[in-house]
C-alpha cells in the first residue's frame, strides 16, 4: 500500500505535499513518458541498445582518459542517440551543489550546508528550495543528471559521508530528501537518490557485507528509500559499493528486482556507483547503467552486454528494459525538451541567500547558561580556533562544493593519487570573524588559530567572551577512528574554558562528536558545516539576529560503548585509502545490522535505556515554549505550540509512538516546524503513514489491533503525556 502516489505508479505532480514547499514542480506524465521510451526502443538497433546503458568520468586526469566533444567535466557522461533525438547525459555531484571536481571547470558553484545541516532545520520546504538552486546551477553549467538525494541512514556515528546524508530516522530522511529530489528536478533535470542500500560505513564499503534481516531492514533504512521515492520521484536510484546478504548492492536481486523495482515498481534506472559494479550479470539482478566504467575492472555493459542479449532473449527483453528505464526517466524529466547548455545564467547572490537561510535554520544550539545571545556592545572578545579568520569547513569527497576562486584555504591529506583533490580539508569563504566583526563593530576582537594552547589561553583571559571554533572533517572513503576532535581542540577548550568562564564553542562537525568539556563552556552551538555563508550564518545565532531553531537529526552518543558496535567493523585491518582495500590475505568483512535491526539511532537507546549526551530532536532557544493539547484520531493528530518567551522563534513538534498494546517501543511518526511571535501559539497537524506504526512480516506490512499510545515531544528523550487509541488490525502489501 502506499499512501503517497509514487513515481513508480504514475503520480501527476512531482511534489507531494506542496503546500511545504516554495513552489509546485513541473507535472510528470509518466504514462507519456513510458509509451514514449517503448517507442523509442522498438527502433533502437543492437549497437544503440548499449549507448545509454555505460558511461565514463569525463576527466582528463583519469590515465587514459580522452574526453569526448560535449561532456562536462564532472562525474559522469553517457553518448545520446542523435538519430533518434537521445540526449547525452551529463552528471555531476552531488547534493550539497555541483562539485568542484578540483576546479576543473575553472567555475564555482553555491556550496549548501552539509546534509545533516539542512535535516536539523526539519523543514522540508527550506530543502526543496535548497535543491531548486543547486538543480538550477547543475542545469546552467550544462549538466541534466545531479547524483544527489543521500538518504542512508546514521546507523554508525563514524561514517565518514555521516555530513552527506540526512538523519537517523526513516520518516525525517524520506520526507526531507523526497522535498530535496523534488526541488532538484524542478529544473527538467534527473536527480538520483542513494546509496541504495544499508551503506553504512566507508571502511572496507566495496566488500563490507552488511546481514539484516529483511524486516528490520524495510522497517529503517529500506523504508527512508521508499518514502523519499515516493515524494521525490527521482529518475534514478545509484546503488551503493557494499555487499548485502552476500550479493554486492549492485546486483542485488532482493534489492534491485524483488524490492525496488517489484514490491515498490519503481519505473526509471538503477545506475551503479563508479567502481561498484563486479560483472555483466549485474543486469540480470537489477542493474540498468554502469558508471563510472573506467573505475571497474572491464566496460560489462558494452559489447559483453551486446552479445548476450544477441544470444538469449531473456538477456535481449532485459536490455530492452535497460534502455525502456533510462528513456523513461529522461522523458519524464523533460531532459530531451529542455536540454542543459554550459553558459547559464546563475544568480549567486540570491542562492546564497537560500544557503545561508538553510544554515541559519540548520544550526542547533546545544547548551546555553545565558551567555547567548551575545550583546553586540561587547567590548572584548576572543576568536579562537577553526580557521575562523579565514572560512568555514567544508566535508570532502566527490560532494565536495566550492564557490568561484576555490577553498579560502586548504590541507591536503589525501596523497598524490588522481583524487587527491577530492581528499583535501577544505574551507568556505565565509569567515566567521568578520561576520564577527561586523555584528559587533565597536568591539576589540583578537585571533588565534589555537596552535599553542598558552597564547590562546592569555588572550581568552583578557577577554568578556571566549569563542573558540572546533573542527571535525570528514570526507568520504574513510571513518573516524572515534568521536573525539582531532588536533588536541578538546584540550584546547578545556584550557580556554578553565581561563574564561564566558566560553562558547561553535563546533563546525561533520556528525556527533564527544564533549568531555562540556560543564565547563558556557555554551555550545552546533553550526555542521554550513555552506558557502557559514561564517554570516554563525554570527547572526551568535548575536542574536538568528533565533536558533534546529533541532538534531541524529542521535549524539555520551560514549562509542552505547553504540550497537563500539569498535567499527574492519577499522583494525582495512587500509584507510579512498574506500579501503583489504589487507593481504583478507577481503571477508562482515557487519551485522540485526544486533540493532530497524531500532536505529534513537530507537536503539530507548531500547536499551541508555542516556546519550544529547538526544534526537533536541535542540535550544532564545525564548520559551510549550507543546501541549496532542489529539489523535485514527491515522491523525493535532497538537498545539506556543511561544512562552519574549521573542520570536522557531519550534518543531515532534510526535512519537512509545507504546503498542502495553509493550514500549519509539518511532517518530510527525513532525512539523512552526514559526512564533512572542507569547503566540499555532495549533498544527500531522498525518500518520501506517507504515511507522507496523511490522514488516511475511512479505506484507502488519498492523495489530489494540491501544496505540503517542506523545509530543521535545525530543525523543522528553515526552509528554501520553494519548492512547484503539487501532483496528490491517495488513497489506507495498
Amino acid at each position: 500500500m502506499n499512501r503517497h502516489l509514487p513515481f513508480v505508479l504514475g503520480c501527476a505532480a512531482l511534489a507531494l505535499g506542496a503546500n511545504a514547499h516554495a513552489q509546485q514542480a513541473p507535472a510528470i506524465d509518466l504514462a507519456g513518458a513510458q509509451a514514449r521510451a517503448d517507442a523509442t526502443v522498438k527502433q533502437m538497433t543492437g549497437d544503440e541498445k548499449v549507448i545509454l546503458t555505460h558511461g565514463m568520468m569525463p576527466l582528463p586526469f583519469l590515465p587514459g582518459t580522452k574526453v569526448p566533444e560535449g561532456a562536462v567535466p564532472g562525474a559522469g557522461y553517457v553518448p545520446g542517440i542523435a538519430r533518434l533525438g537521445v540526449p547525452a547525459l551529463t552528471e555531476t555531484d552531488a547534493s550539497l551543489g555541483v562539485a568542484w571536481v578540483g576546479g576543473l571547470r575553472k567555475d564555482g558553484a553555491t556550496a549548501l550546508p552539509s546534509g545533516l545541516a539542512q535535516a536539523a532545520s526539519w523543514n522540508p520546504g527550506l530543502l526543496y528550495r535548497g535543491g531548486a538552486i543547486i538543480g538550477a546551477e547543475a542545469r546552467a553549467k550544462g549538466f541534466n543528471v545531479l547524483l544527489a538525494g543521500g538518504v542512508n541512514l546514521m546507523r554508525d556515528p563514524r561514517n565518514g559521508r555521516t555530513f552527506e546524508y540526512l538523519a537517523e530516522d526513516p520518516l525525517l530522511s524520506g520526507d526531507l530528501v523526497g522535498a530535496a529530489i523534488a526541488g532538484i528536478q524542478s529544473n527538467h533535470i534527473i536527480s538520483t537518490i542513494k546509496h541504495f542500500a544499508l551503506n553504512g560505513q566507508e571502511t572496507g564499503r566495496k566488500y563490507v557485507d552488511v546481514k539484516i534481516a529483511e524486516g528490520a531492514a524495510r522497517e529503517s533504512d529500506l523504508l527512508a528509500f521508499q518514502i523519499g521515492i515516493e515524494k521525490g520521484q527521482p529518475g534514478a536510484v545509484m546503488c551503493a559499493y557494499n555487499r548485502i546478504g552476500g550479493a554486492q548492492a549492485c546486483a542485488s536481486d532482493w534489492a534491485l528486482n524483488k524490492v525496488l523495482k517489484g514490491a515498490w515498481g519503481y519505473k526509471g534506472f538503477v545506475m551503479s556507483d563508479w567502481g561498484a559494479v563486479p560483472g555483466v550479470e549485474a543486469a540480470i539482478n537489477g542493474l540498468d547503467q554502469q558508471s563510472g566504467e573506467q573505475l571497474d575492472k572491464g566496460i560489462y555493459f558494452a559489447d559483453t552486454l551486446k552479445a548476450k542479449a544477441a544470444g538469449d532473449k531473456a538477456w535481449a527483453a532485459r536490455l530492452d528494459d535497460m534502455n525502456r528505464r533510462v528513456l523513461t526517466a529522461i522523458y519524464a524529466a523533460g531532459v530531451d525538451k529542455n536540454p542543459a547548455r554550459p553558459g547559464g545564467q546563475i544568480d549567486f547572490a540570491a542562492h546564497a541567500q537560500v544557503a545561508e537561510e538553510v544554515a541559519r535554520q540548520g544550526i542547533v544550539l546545544l547548551k546555553n547558561n545565558g551567555a547567548l545571545p551575545l550583546a553586540k556592545t561587547a567590548k572584548t572578545i576572543a576568536v579562537i580556533g577553526g580557521y575562523a579568520d579565514s572560512g568555514v569547513l567544508a566535508g570532502s569527497g566527490s560532494s565536495l562544493v566550492m564557490g568561484e576562486g576555490g577553498p579560502a584555504a586548504t590541507r591536503s591529506l589525501g596523497g598524490d593519487g588522481p583524487f587527491a583533490a577530492l581528499m583535501q580539508q577544505s574551507y568556505h569563504r565565509s569567515s566567521p570573524l568578520k561576520a564577527i566583526q561586523a555584528s559587533a563593530p565597536q568591539a576589540t576582537i583578537t585571533f588565534r588559530d589555537g596552535r599553542y594552547i598558552a597564547d590562546a589561553v592569555e588572550k581568552a583571559r583578557q577577554a568578556q567572551v571566549a569563542i573558540v571554533f572546533a573542527t571535525e572533517w570528514r570526507t568520504e572513503g574513510a571513518d573516524q577512528p572515534d568521536l573525539s576532535l582531532p588536533d588536541g581542540q578538546d584540550a584546547l577548550i578545556a584550557a580556554v574554558a578553565a581561563a574564561n568562564p564566558n566560553t562558547i564553542v561553535v563546533l563546525e562537525t561533520g556528525g556527533p562528536v564527544l564533549m568531555p568539556w562540556l560543564d565547563k563552556v558556557a555554551g555550545v552551538v552546533e553550526a555542521w558545516y554550513p555552506g558557502a555563508r557559514g561564517g554570516e550564518a554563525i554570527a547572526s545565532v551568535l548575536f542574536g539576529d538568528t533565533n536558533p531553531g534546529g533541532r538534531l537529526p541524529v542521535t549524539f552518543p555520551a560514549s562509542l560503548d552505547q553504540l550497537p558496535r563500539p569498535k567499527l567493523d574492519g577499522s583494525d585491518w582495512v587500509e584507510p585509502n579512498f574506500g579501503g582495500d583489504p589487507a593481504p590475505g583478507k577481503d571477508q568483512l562482515h557487519s551485522d545490522y540485526d544486533i540493532e535491526g530497524s531500532d536505529v539511532g534513537y530507537r536503539w537507546f530507548a531500547r536499551k535505556g541508555l542516556k546519550p549526551l544529547f538526544p534526537f530532536g533536541y535542540g535550544l532557544s532564545y525564548t520559551s515554549f510549550a507543546a501541549r493539547d496532542l489529539k489523535v484520531s485514527g491515522l491523525s493528530a493535532s497538537f498545539t505550540l506556543a511561544n512562552t518567551g519574549q521573542r520570536a522563534g522557531d519550534d518543531v513538534g515532534q510526535v512519537y509512538l512509545v507504546r503498542r498494546n502495553g509493550a514500549p517501543l519509539q518511532r517518530l511518526v510527525g513532525f512539523k516546524r512552526l514559526s512564533l511571535a512572542a507569547g503566540a501559539s499555532q495549533s498544527a497537524s500531522v498525518t500518520f503513514d501506517p507504515r511507522l506504526l507496523a511490522d514488516w512480516k511475511d512479505g506484507r506490512w502488519t498492523m495489530p489491533a489494540g491501544e496505540y499510545g503517542f506523545a509530543l515531544g521535545r525530543n525523543a528523550a522528553e515526552l509528554g503525556p501520553v494519548v492512547t487509541i484503539k487501532l483496528p488490525a490491517r495488513a497489506w502489501k507495498d
